[in-house]
Formats: structure tokens, C-alpha cells, sequence
């Protein structure tokens, strides 16, 4: 092969690698990431007085494909739901993802709290107690997280609460407000998802929006399944990290009193 062929074949092959680590390279800055939040019921189809339907949640989950999940209202061996069912981890285990549990009170011989669930690698889980006011008879609540390592080595933490659910905002906003501060401080990106129990334009929402940027600005309803009325179901993230490819509101008007939200973001870090 003369040196000019040569020289050719060369810059071919070079240009054909560049191009290929180009494209690696854009898919690595392009990775999205699909997130479910779902208040759960304890799996009791609100139609159906008592009867524990994990299938329907699972299908629901499995439907929706997410990557991460925010669950809420999860019984842990409980006489309601079973007491040999921990419902994180049998729904963790159809969907071939990973769970972490975390308690808000004890209930029916058992628990009952929320819980996240991964498709990706796991490096940590924190649970962190949320403070419900004396004299309140408020529920404990909790804010659970859980460190992934998402494709290219890139490290998420993915959060989950449920707030209290009395009428007025106290023990809501002293949890928000609880909540914002712990994840502000966390060296990684956060997604934090989970109901609420508030709606946009009062005090508890606006503390998530002082440090967290909604997937929703104009939020669907989520509650109740029929004719739903109010949004009190959020996914929020860092600022400036991420970009809302979508956001849905999933019209699933069986499995639980809420209906999933579902929002895709594209990474920007």
C-alpha cells in the first residue's frame, strides 16, 4: 500500500473512532432519567373494601416503566395487608428493582411509611425522622433517600415523603421546611418526590419551590381518582441539573386512592 493510501485508510479510521466517541460521549450528556411518584393505598383498591391487590399496583408500576419510584402509604408486615408481606420489597422483587423502606409509624402489628425503589445500583440509604408538632396528634412522617449510580458513573439521590395530612399547614410546613434544608445540603443531585398533601400557591409548596424546581408548573390533578380535583402529588428536582423532557398525570382510576405521577428528565450535568 502506497503511503498516500496508507495515510488515507488512517485518517478514516481515526475519523470514524472520533465520530463514535462523539457519539458516546453525547449520549453520556443526554442520559434521561424516569421517575414515578405513587401514594399506594397500602394496595387497597378504594373500590374494594379490604382487599389487598398487589398485581394492580405492580402492572400500574410496571406499565409506567420507571426508573426510580416514590412510594407512600406502604404496609411492612402488617395484619392489614399480610404479615408476612413487606409491600417495598414484593413489588421491588416483580419489577426486578431495588428497595429501601423507610417506617413513619408502626401500624397492625407492623409498619407503615414509604418507600423508593431503583433499577439502578445502590450505594446508600438514609432515613431521616420529620418533626410533627406537639399537641398536633399528627402521624410521624419520614423523608427516605437513596444514593444510585445512574449509567456513566453519575450519582443521583432519589427522596421520598409523604407530609402530614391534617387540614392545617403546621406540622406540613415545619416538614417542608425540614426536608428542603437536608436535601440542599447533599453533595449529589436530588430528585425529591411524594405526596405532599398540599396543593401550588400555598406556604408548603412554595418552600419545596424556594429550593427544588417542580416537573410541573400548571400540575394536573391527582386526587381523587374520579374527577380528580387537587395536585398534592410532586416531583421536584436540583435546580439547574436537570430539564422536564415530560410530565403526566397517569389516568389509572383503580389500584389506589391517587393517581401515579410519571415525569422523564434529561440530565444536565
Amino acid at each position: 500500500m502506497s503511503n498516500h493510501r496508507y495515510f488515507a485508510a488512517f485518517l478514516a479510521i481515526f475519523s470514524l473512532a472520533a465520530c463514535t466517541a462523539g457519539k458516546h460521549s453525547q449520549s453520556a450528556k443526554t442520559t434521561s432519567v424516569s421517575v414515578l411518584s405513587y401514594n399506594i393505598h397500602h394496595a387497597n383498591p378504594p373500590s374494594v373494601d379490604g382487599k389487598i391487590d398487589m398485581d394492580a399496583i405492580a402492572r400500574v408500576i410496571a406499565a409506567a416503566n420507571p426508573d426510580l419510584v416514590a412510594l407512600q402509604e406502604i404496609d411492612v408486615h402488617t395484619t392489614r395487608s399480610g404479615s408476612s408481606l413487606h409491600q417495598a420489597e414484593d413489588l421491588a422483587k416483580r419489577l426486578g428493582m431495588k428497595a429501601f423502606f423507610s417506617k413513619g409509624i408502626d401500624y397492625a402489628g407492623g409498619e407503615y411509611g414509604i418507600a423508593v425503589l431503583s433499577k439502578y445500583p445502590v450505594l446508600e440509604t438514609k432515613r431521616y425522622p420529620l418533626t410533627t408538632l406537639a399537641g398536633t396528634n399528627g402521624e410521624p412522617r419520614s423523608l427516605a433517600t437513596m444514593l444510585v449510580e445512574m449509567p456513566g458513573g453519575r450519582k443521583v439521590l432519589m427522596a421520598c415523603t409523604h407530609l402530614d395530612a391534617q387540614r392545617n399547614d403546621s406540622n406540613r410546613l415545619v416538614q417542608m421546611r425540614e426536608m428542603t434544608e437536608i436535601l440542599s445540603k447533599q453533595p449529589y443531585p436530588v430528585i425529591v418526590a411524594g405526596d405532599m398533601n398540599a396543593s401550588a400557591g400555598g406556604p408548603v409548596i412554595a418552600q419545596l419551590d424556594a429550593h427544588f424546581e417542580r416537573s410541573c408548573s400548571d400540575c394536573a390533578p391527582t386526587i381523587p381518582v374520579i374527577n380528580p380535583r387537587r395536585c398534592i402529588d410532586f416531583i421536584a428536582f436540583t435546580k439547574g441539573k436537570f430539564s422536564v423532557r415530560s410530565h403526566e398525570v397517569i389516568p389509572e382510576t383503580y389500584a389506589s386512592d391517587h393517581l401515579p405521577v410519571k415525569a422523564v428528565l434529561q440530565l444536565s450535568f
